[in-house]
């Protein structure tokens, strides 16, 4: 072993010894479980994720140990999720057939729309809302990570909704396999129904876990038809978050068009302005469409106030006259 791998080794040791230990503490308490029940009610898995929330709960893991946990929880759990994946080949999912792929798509698509209709009818903020319904909806964290930046979510609406998830995944998983025997459903058909519902691929394979390998294998490919979802779906939410920004430019580049109007239409009631020289009066009116309501604005205020007292001003020999409509028309006084 090179020495320079030595010291990353150490650092790593505590954290992956750890998560080693909650997982022969499963194996152990599904080996009991089986023991005195005849079957193991809560497969390994599943308790797995359970005693890894309680020891964190009741004893949160030193610093030293978060870089084994870290990996742990990423590379080692990505690496199984790819090894299961690597015993389903491309016929396994042509062998679902369209109709069940196109279903798939579909209640993705509803599940988004429904779920965050139903987080806004509890109150969440929309963006909130929208990344909870996509993180159940697809591939949890995944795609909550993916979304986020592309609906502009803050860190704290990022965070709440990952949290919110993973407590929905967890009570799924947990309440899920008792709709095998409920409604008398063949492990291939449970596979589908947990590769629909459930939203983090490792959970999925704890939930398909208690009816086999034939579960897991089905829940997994349904699984991975949902997260091919996620680049159509952050596709979706690009294109409409650049076309609602176009619409927003379009806006802004019409209001000082409108400002121009409101200055206009003051000008308008308030009088003319004329460029007096030698040869007479040369005069233009800027003209406006007036509102509604018939209101000055400050513009037309100002051009009033000033053109009622016909001020006249030479500049460069010649003389700028505002001249009010009210009064007399071109009657205006300057300075020698």
């Amino acid at each position: 072993m090179p020495a320079a791998a030595l010291p990353v080794l150490v650092r790593l040791l505590p954290g992956l010894a750890l998560c080693v230990a909650v997982a022969l503490a499963a194996s152990a308490v599904a080996a009991v479980e089986a023991r005195l029940f005849g079957q193991a009610w809560l497969e390994p898995l599943v308790l797995a994720i359970l005693l890894g929330a309680a020891v964190r709960s009741l004893w949160p893991p030193p610093e030293r140990c978060r870089p084994g946990i870290d990996l742990a929880a990423h590379r080692v759990l990505e690496a199984a999720v790819v090894l299961m994946g690597a015993a389903v080949g491309s016929a396994a999912l042509a062998g679902l057939g369209p109709s069940l792929l196109a279903a798939i798509a579909v209640l993705v698509a509803v599940s988004i729309a429904g779920g965050y209709g139903l987080c806004r009818l509890f109150g969440l903020a929309p963006r909130l809302a929208l990344l909870v319904a996509c993180g159940n909806s697809i591939c949890g964290n995944s795609a909550i990570a993916a979304v986020a930046p592309v609906i502009r979510a803050e860190g704290r609406e990022v965070a709440s909704a990952v949290a919110f998830t993973a407590v929905l995944g967890v009570a799924v998983v947990l309440l899920l396999p008792l709709a095998a025997p409920a409604f008398g459903l063949t492990p291939q058909q449970y596979g589908v129904l947990a590769g629909l519902t459930v939203y983090a691929v490792p959970q999925v394979l704890a939930a398909a876990a208690p009816l086999g390998v034939a579960s897991i294998q089905v829940a997994t490919v349904v699984k991975l038809v949902r997260v091919l979802m996620l680049g159509p779906v952050v596709l979706a939410f690009a294109l409409a978050d650049r076309r609602r920004a176009a619409g927003s430019n379009a806006a802004g580049a019409e209001a000082p068009a409108a400002g121009r109007s409101c200055g206009a239409a003051g000008l308008r009631r308030g009088g003319g302005v004329g460029l007096r020289s030698g040869s007479g009066t040369a005069g233009f009116t800027v003209t406006g469409v007036a509102g509604s309501t018939g209101s000055r604005s400050r513009f037309a205020r100002s051009a009033q106030a000033v053109s009622s007292r016909a001020a006249a001003r030479r500049v460069n020999g010649a003389r700028i006259c505002l001249s009010s409509r009210v009064g007399r028309p071109g009657s205006c006084s300057g300075f020698r």
